[in-house]
């Protein structure tokens, strides 16, 4: 490792032993990822909410950082966090906790840790797409974020720079302001290497969320880059398709000529390399991925639809609400949407929160069932929208998961069954 006198004096102790716990895990890190130096970083995403279960362990939330987070043997104070830092997605809803049958123990438990990161400078987002909520880095700009998901927009989308980092890491950088150079921070590692001819006209939410998960499986970690987009896609289409693709393969950076930061061209794409692999995806594709995403599923009676995995912003909670319009919920279904809670404030502020409620829908924020582990009592079978979510969720929580457009799924609320297709 090629140490700067910075990085070298905190790694002596000069800035304190928590800095230098921090530095002492980072050149661990960067020695086992082969990487000759750092680069520095302001913009972190990490999760370090500690929940009762795991604060069992520990006499003191100082001690449990030193220890799950910074790898130290011994206890040392932690302090401010040096650079720009975020609390990505949690374990429960503040608001709504009894609903999703947390107990107060936890509940209380589970605040104490919020408290204690909010007092260091870490940031309660809480949410897995932090981008929809202000952290927005930009274009060659160097992060250091955990969730795939999030990892995956800001890399191909913004132009940002980062891998997919873990607790540990994430921990170390808030404290030092450095994250191992290698990976996608690196120029010649950010070109494509996979092609994609996409033949079918993928418009619509559910079909960015089916090619994500399609491309994910062909190309498995490397970097597509997608020829044939007909439609300039939102967020909300971009954001479907890279969870997707994170889910399925472990793509962390793609390129869509002309659309995403750093390819206006196919040849910019692709850079100084040829592609190693093309693929088509057109109808025969698309339904067979369609088929695989249905695949844990045969019972069409519905007790939960869950909507916003990665959390919605306020255009797919309208859509909700229109798809409503004035109806209830099945008396034996639930309707779940997530969100950040600052996108639940503007939905309460718009009206839309008032529409949830009547039709008998509940709004929640800082977490997802997948992450928080958490159903309402009885659930069998879930309809989703997200292709993410449908990879996760049953095998996590054995239910059965139903996958199909909004539409389908808001259909699904308001009748209790499932008659979603491909059309």
């Amino acid at each position: 490792m090629i140490l700067t006198d910075d990085e070298r004096r905190m790694l002596e102790g000069e800035q304190g032993p928590a800095v230098q716990k921090a530095m002492e895990l980072l050149v661990r890190y960067a020695e086992a990822l082969g990487a000759e130096r750092f680069v520095d970083t302001n913009n972190v995403c990490g999760a370090n909410i500690l929940t009762p279960s795991m604060m069992r362990h520990f006499k003191s939330h100082d001690e449990a950082f030193s220890k799950m987070s910074l790898d130290s043997d011994e206890t040392v104070e932690i302090p401010q966090v040096k650079v720009f830092s975020c609390q990505l997605i949690g374990p429960m809803d503040r608001e709504q906790w009894e609903v999703q049958g947390v107990s107060r123990e936890f509940y209380e438990g589970t605040m104490e840790s919020m408290d204690y990161n909010a007092r260091h400078g870490i940031h309660l987002m809480n949410t897995c797409t932090p981008y929809q909520v202000g952290n927005v880095p930009v274009k060659g700009e160097h992060c250091a974020w955990m969730e795939s998901s999030a990892v995956v927009y800001i890399n191909s989308v913004l132009g940002a720079r980062t891998n997919v980092e873990g607790r540990e890491s994430t921990a170390a950088a808030m404290l030092t302001g450095k994250i191992p150079y290698w990976g996608y921070h690196l120029d010649e590692n950010r070109f494509g290497t996979h092609l994609i001819e996409v033949e079918f006209d993928v418009e619509s939410n559910m079909d960015w969320g089916m090619l994500g998960y399609f491309v994910g499986e062909m190309v498995e970690d490397k970097v597509p880059v997608l020829n044939g987009i007909r439609h300039v896609p939102d967020l909300l289409r971009l954001k479907h398709f890279g969870a997707a693709a994170a889910s399925s393969g472990g793509v962390e950076m793609y390129h869509i000529p002309g659309i995403t930061a750093e390819a206006r061209t196919l040849e910019e794409a692709f850079g100084p390399n040829r592609p190693r692999a093309t693929f088509k995806y057109g109808e025969a594709e698309r339904r067979k991925v369609y088929e695989e995403l249905n695949s844990t599923a045969h019972d069409r009676d519905v007790d939960l639809v869950m909507i916003g995995c990665p959390h919605a912003g306020i255009e797919q909670i309208r859509e909700v609400c229109n798809l409503l319009d004035g109806k209830k919920i099945h008396s034996n279904c639930e309707l779940w949407v997530f969100t950040p809670s600052p996108i639940r404030k503007l939905a309460e502020q718009n009206g839309y929160l008032k529409i949830l409620q009547d039709a008998g829908a509940k709004l929640m924020s800082d977490t997802c069932p997948a992450i928080g582990q958490f159903l309402p009592k009885g659930t069998k079978v879930v309809a989703l929208d997200s292709a993410k979510q449908v990879h996760y969720l049953p095998a996590i929580m054995n239910v059965q998961g139903w996958f199909g457009s909004t539409a389908d799924c808001v259909r699904a609320a308001l009748t209790g069954r499932w008659d979603g297709g491909l059309h």
